[in-house]
């Protein structure tokens, strides 16, 4: 059975989803689209390369041709409206949508000459290149030591303990975690406070010594103080990684990006460097949305 036949419009979850996609089917009628993506969505020698990306949930179409690069260190943040697909673009980076199974991705992604999508391609360990931090903090229920030890021990990145130890403490201390925890590591990672495990899950992400990290609205559930460590976290991270982001506040997009990406209802509007899309935006859409009159 092949994945548009596996849609069921009836099935609770599915249902929703269908009458949301068709809501914005209807809108998307009434909007006047650029002919291709403003602005500079290219770049020279790009860690990461989408051309045509279209996905589709069974029959609906979520994203219509999207085509972007994400340069090596480059910190890009995905914004736009509830529903605009920003966060289903971002999933397929990692091939996180593997995971729905009405969910059909098509296109061509690469990590510099890697294809993403290449049936032989160990998805394991593309997600050990390609990591990814969640909205809200999901330590394991393990100690805080486990939870940082537990990549590279089943990528096998650390034979003795002297090792791992090593592995743990810097990626601690990358995520501006270890001088809070480094007493008492072997307590629970969920005992932490929300901050701190959202860090905690940062340190674990990078343990395994990914390329590219991708943060799906990362600061959602945090309290300022929180939030304004991990924007911290991500200028220091974008030394060593390439980061994407999708994030609903455009003022934490103006501080923490090199580029935005503005997405709406499936399709990149514009993509330019954060000043000019904040300041000077070449489209009419992204100017309407930065501004408050719709989203």
């Amino acid at each position: 059975m092949d994945t548009a036949e596996k849609f069921d419009d009836k099935a609770p979850g599915n249902a929703k989803l269908a009458d949301q996609i068709e809501g914005e089917q209807a809108m998307d009628e009434t909007i006047r689209y650029p002919d291709q993506t403003v602005g500079t969505p290219y770049v020279d020698n790009p860690k990461m390369r989408m051309r045509d990306v279209e996905v589709f949930y069974g029959e609906k179409q979520a994203i219509h041709g999207v085509s972007l690069d994400i340069g090596k260190n480059e910190v890009v943040a995905l914004i736009g409206p509830s529903g605009c697909g920003k966060s289903t673009f971002l999933r397929c980076l990692n091939r996180m949508n593997d995971t729905i199974d009405i969910c059909q991705v098509k296109g061509n992604l690469h990590l510099e000459d890697q294809d993403l999508y290449d049936p032989k391609l160990d998805v394991v360990e593309l997600r050990a290149r390609v990591g990814m931090v969640f909205q809200k903090p999901n330590p394991f229920p393990k100690s805080i030591y486990d939870n940082v030890a537990y990549g590279p021990r089943i990528h096998g990145l650390a034979n003795k303990k002297y090792d791992l130890d090593e592995i743990v403490e810097t990626s601690l201390q990358k995520a501006g975690l270890w001088n809070e925890v480094k007493d008492r590591l072997h307590s629970p990672g969920t005992g932490l406070s929300g901050g701190q495990q959202q860090r905690l899950c940062i340190a674990r992400t990078i343990a395994v010594s990914p390329e590219v990290v991708l943060m799906d609205e990362p600061c959602s559930a945090l309290d300022p103080i929180a939030t304004a460590k991990i924007e911290e976290l991500i200028a220091e991270l974008s030394e060593s990684y390439t980061i994407a982001i999708v994030t609903h506040s455009m003022q934490q997009a103006a501080r923490v990006s090199n580029r935005t990406a503005y997405f709406h209802l499936g399709r990149l509007v514009e993509m330019n460097d954060t000043d000019t899309v904040f300041t000077k935006p070449e489209h009419d859409l992204t100017e309407a949305y930065i501004t408050g009159r719709f989203g």
